[in-house]
């Protein structure tokens, strides 16, 4: 069909858009009673990147008409708009523009799509780590066709690490532990891993022969990015550190440190 030749001319009309017009929010086109209803990336879940290693997520684009929706005519990209300039940046659009399509019934498609965003081409700095916005289009079997800028929201973090030490280690009852750790972030500038400062960290306690980290207290990052508290030695049992997240920095735990108590 002659649809199927437009797909590709589709995906460049987007792509030329987020990158060529910055600030501009763009209009959503459309044709008929076609619909994107529902838009998912990466299965619900955020996309958290390092410093080197590539991620591929998927989007899964449903569409409805009463025709049913043309296979090979349905997908997504992806991108961010940078504040306070509201340029975009770090198109990401799909390995394979055909997908792997599945009909629910006659109206509806749902197509799924593989890409892969870089961490040392795609977000070009920090201030890229929150929320990118997707884009969609669909074409129908009769030929109506929907473009959606923003049919979808997606978080791209920057990936946290953090560890912990307590000490020292055996240790009597009831005398003072030390514990020590640091919390790092992804730098998409330098590549490297930098400390993330004045950030609350939990520290929590699990006692040996139980499942649950119960939190003792709040203790803060220092400017490069290190932690230092302590506390009481009551019994054998496991410490670790609790970062909750930023908008731009994932949660993160700790492993645990086995403390001896005698």
């Amino acid at each position: 069909m002659q649809h199927r030749t437009t797909v590709a001319g589709f995906v460049g009309a987007l792509a030329l858009s987020a990158l060529t017009i910055p600030g501009t929010a763009q209009a959503d086109a459309f044709s008929g009673d076609i619909r994107i209803t529902k838009v998912v990336v990466n299965g619900g879940k955020d996309i958290v990147l390092g410093t080197t290693a590539v991620k591929t997520f998927t989007i899964a684009v449903t569409a409805m008409d009463d025709s049913g929706i043309e296979t090979g005519n349905t997908f997504p990209v992806m991108w961010h708009t940078r504040l306070p300039d509201g340029d975009r940046y770090g198109l990401v659009i799909p390995d394979n523009i055909a997908g792997t399509c599945v009909r629910q019934g006659f109206t509806t498609t749902t197509c799924t799509y593989t890409l892969k965003i870089n961490p040392r081409i795609h977000p070009q700095d920090n201030t890229t780590a929150g929320t990118w916005t997707v884009a969609a289009h669909a074409l129908a079997n009769d030929g109506d066709y929907i473009t959606k800028e923003a049919a979808a929201r997606a978080k791209v973090l920057r990936n946290s690490v953090l560890t912990v030490n307590a000490s020292p280690e055996p240790v009597k009852k009831n005398r003072t532990i030390t514990v020590t750790g640091a919390l790092t972030r992804a730098n998409w500038k330098t590549y490297k891993y930098g400390g993330y400062a004045t950030q609350p960290v939990k520290l929590q306690f699990k006692k040996q022969g139980t499942s649950t980290y119960k939190t003792l207290k709040t203790a803060t990052t220092d400017s490069k990015g290190n932690l230092r508290t302590t506390t009481k030695a009551t019994s054998d049992g496991h410490f670790r550190y609790f970062f909750a997240g930023t908008s731009t920095t994932p949660a993160v735990a700790s492993a645990a440190d086995h403390v001896d108590v005698k």
